[in-house]
């Protein structure tokens, strides 16, 4: 879920949801004169074999890009999926390929249509692959840079049923004891599962308001169990199962539902959405209250 971080006279609060891009590489900008001989080098076919797009799983979607130059210094790229618009891009870019830099997923964003398909099932044999590795691994650093206390794979672009969370009291000192209370939030260590399977524990709900990184800069009321039995398997392979009350099992059933396709905008209470700045005014007459219900 997505951290909120608001700035104020007296202290920092940082009210937190949850966080859950389509994987292709960033183009940064930087200063670039040698633009006359990229546009000579990219006009004809070159002698070293073209690269082929990161592909992290099999059923990810691959990407073919087309260049094409705007000025000396400026590329125009699309990446040739019917979905995405130009982007524009500094040649410049081309100056650092020999650098080994890390490239993190950026997060997708609501419409994209793998955040609203069902993901498919991580294989046996996959799991302990490099691959699945290094989505994990790429979806814990996503999840701390947004940062976040919970990602979904397809938050990444991959459709696959992986998801990671952590609460940590760092984030949860940035919240009033008021908050931390009512919505029984406490800390817990970083946990991967692979093909979750979610089961409610229990009929009692609670209304809070949800954000997510997919629908950055907006918030929700939904109802959620107060408890929820999870089990799958851990980034190893082993079976893993996890008894979650308040908080974390609200951030368990909202990671889950990414995986089915489903965003907190479809199971929000209507009449409650919305933007960030406006989280603080009172609900609309007739909403139900915030907190657990009887």
């Amino acid at each position: 879920m997505e951290l909120r971080i608001k700035a104020s006279p007296n202290r920092l609060e940082i009210r937190r949801m949850e966080g859950v891009q389509r994987l292709t590489h960033r183009l940064s900008p930087l200063p670039f004169t040698g633009g006359e001989f990229l546009k000579k080098a990219f006009t004809k076919t070159p002698p070293w074999p073209r690269a082929k797009p990161v592909d992290y799983c099999q059923n990810a979607q691959k990407y073919s890009f087309r260049f094409a130059f705007v000025s000396n210094s400026t590329l125009l790229c699309n990446r040739g999926d019917n979905r995405s618009s130009f982007v524009i891009a500094r040649a410049g870019w081309f100056q650092s390929l020999g650098e080994k830099k890390q490239m993190l997923p950026e997060i997708v964003k609501a419409g994209d249509p793998v955040l609203h398909e069902p993901a498919q099932e991580v294989s046996s044999e996959e799991v302990g692959s490099d691959r699945i590795q290094k989505i994990i691994e790429d979806m814990i650093q996503v999840m701390r840079k947004a940062p976040g206390v919970g990602l979904a794979a397809p938050q990444i672009g991959i459709p696959l049923k992986i998801i990671v969370l952590e609460d940590t009291k760092k984030y949860i000192s940035y919240a009033s004891k008021n908050e931390i209370k009512a919505q029984d939030r406490r800390p817990f260590d970083l946990l991967v599962i692979i093909n979750p399977k979610l089961k409610q524990k229990g009929n009692k709900t609670a209304l809070f308001f949800e954000g997510c990184l997919s629908v950055d800069g907006y918030r929700a009321v939904v109802e959620r169990y107060l408890q929820v039995e999870v089990t799958g398997l851990d980034k190893d392979g082993k079976p893993i199962k996890i008894d979650a009350s308040g908080w974390q099992a609200r951030i368990l059933q909202h990671e889950c539902d990414h995986l089915d396709g489903t965003l907190y905008v479809d199971k929000m209470v209507p009449r409650t959405f919305r933007t960030v700045e406006n989280l603080d005014l009172p609900l609309a007459t007739g909403c139900p209250k915030l907190g657990a219900r009887d």
